[in-house]
């Protein structure tokens, strides 16, 4: 199995001071030496002047920063283990919809708040253990079928008009015939580039035939963020609304 065939991801001024205004300021006033008060001598400073709290105030604002840099260090964690983690797309099996050096956003929480949906597009762990993509076509309970005599996949003997929505022009929905009924907790997923996809359809002899249970999905890949041209969001196709 090529990198072809495989969706394999790789998992965002100091103010300056204002000048003295040399028309305004003049010299600095000068003391009678009899004035100056007993027991502060010229090289001692009185409280707030510059000489003693600036030592204070540099290592108050060192401290600061160092807990905003830690506060982020660990926002960014806790944003990446629980909520959002971004891949990116290595190869053509998800085409046109996905391009070889996008990069996606995946929300890690949809699932542990609602159930897999026909026509998302997820991450998860592959058959081969690796951070892979495609999009859903079954669920646990469907029986999903290829073809109709039409060469459309059906899913409940429902056939799915996916040509001119998101599979890849002028390929067939499948070039291989395959009839499955999806076990509960399980999922049946295919690339949209079906020509060049190692998905479901390859691994019919692993003993789940080539579902993946729903424990190995990552997350529901939900926006397109690099490049910036490319940016938009990826919402189910209309397609899996006649689906029940």
């Amino acid at each position: 199995m090529s990198e072809a065939d495989e969706s394999r991801l790789g998992a965002g001024r100091p103010v300056r001071p204002v000048d003295e205004d040399p028309a305004v300021a003049g010299p600095p006033e000068t003391v009678p030496a009899e004035t100056v008060p007993s027991g502060i001598g010229p090289a001692e400073t009185g409280p707030g002047e510059p000489g003693k709290d600036a030592p204070a105030k540099k290592a108050s604002g060192l401290r600061d920063t160092l807990l905003y840099m830690v506060g982020g260090v660990v926002a960014a964690l806790l944003i990446h283990t629980f909520l959002l983690q971004s891949f990116y797309i290595p190869s053509e099996s998800m085409q046109n919809t996905l391009l070889i050096n996008d990069y996606v956003v995946v929300n890690k929480l949809a699932y542990k708040l609602g159930s897999v949906q026909h026509g998302d597009i997820v991450v998860f762990k592959g058959w081969d253990g690796e951070d892979t993509i495609k999009r859903v076509i079954g669920v646990g309970g469907d029986h999903v079928k290829c073809c109709d005599d039409k060469r459309r996949i059906t899913v409940n003997g429902t056939p799915l008009d996916e040509e001119g929505k998101y599979l890849y022009p002028g390929v067939y929905p499948s070039g291989r015939d395959f009839d499955v009924k999806v076990p509960k907790g399980r999922v049946w997923l295919m690339g949209d580039h079906r020509n060049n996809s190692a998905d479901s359809r390859f691994y019919m002899d692993d003993g789940h035939q080539g579902t993946i249970s729903e424990d190995d999905i990552i997350g529901r890949a939900f926006l397109r963020y690099w490049p910036l041209n490319r940016i938009s969001f990826l919402s189910r196709p209309d397609t899996f609304s006649v689906v029940h």
